[in-house]
């Protein structure tokens, strides 16, 4: 038996959706992220998503859905996710853990690329590292965060809050939608 009602799970899910729909910018957010990412891949730039934990795991998906295949035959779209682990130990041993996604960016992303950065906690000090590069660099920053979107709300160009104060994983589970509806609304303005 268990020790929690998997229903309620699924209300709390629910009300966690709810509460993101309903915040008065979702839906111009997440156009604004298309537009941004579908420009940078028409003027030849490229996508480069990262995140911790299931976060990263969220990133992967998200550029293996566009160099790949979502849900229409089309050319691969250029992403890629910052998850090699040769690098990321290196980096964590010579500069710290801080740093093992902004080296990259540092490396791999020019002016025209967009960042998607994921951070549950909004507080990630890995991504805001990310952020400062971008600045430096001129490239675009989009961040899906949790909570009340933490120090990285600030920080780049377009945050995407899911205003959740419990657990990750219901802010996750958000997030995956979002990747979703971004990775679809590319497919399709790229299509045109």
């Amino acid at each position: 038996m268990l020790s929690f009602n998997v229903l309620d799970d699924l209300k709390e899910e629910l009300k966690v959706l709810n509460d993101f729909i309903n915040q008065k910018d979702t839906k111009e957010k997440i156009e604004s992220a298309i537009d941004l990412m579908s420009s940078s891949i028409k003027q030849g730039g490229k996508i480069i998503s990262a995140g911790n934990g299931g976060s990263m795991c969220d990133a992967m998906h998200f550029a293996e859905e566009l160099t790949g295949r979502y849900r229409n035959d089309r050319p691969a779209y250029p992403a890629i996710a910052i998850c090699d682990p040769s690098h990321m130990s290196c980096v964590g041993n010579d500069y710290g853990f801080d740093y093992v996604f902004s080296r990259f960016l540092e490396g791999m992303g020019f002016k025209g690329d967009v960042f998607l950065g994921i951070s549950t906690s909004g507080n990630s000090k890995n991504i805001i590292e990310c952020c400062h590069v971008c600045k430096e660099k001129g490239i675009k920053s989009v961040l899906l965060l949790g909570k009340d979107g933490g120090k990285l709300k600030d920080q780049c160009d377009l945050p995407i809050i899911v205003p959740h104060l419990g657990y990750a994983d219901r802010i996750q589970e958000v997030h995956t939608m979002i990747i979703h509806i971004m990775i679809r609304g590319i497919e399709e303005t790229l299509a045109k």
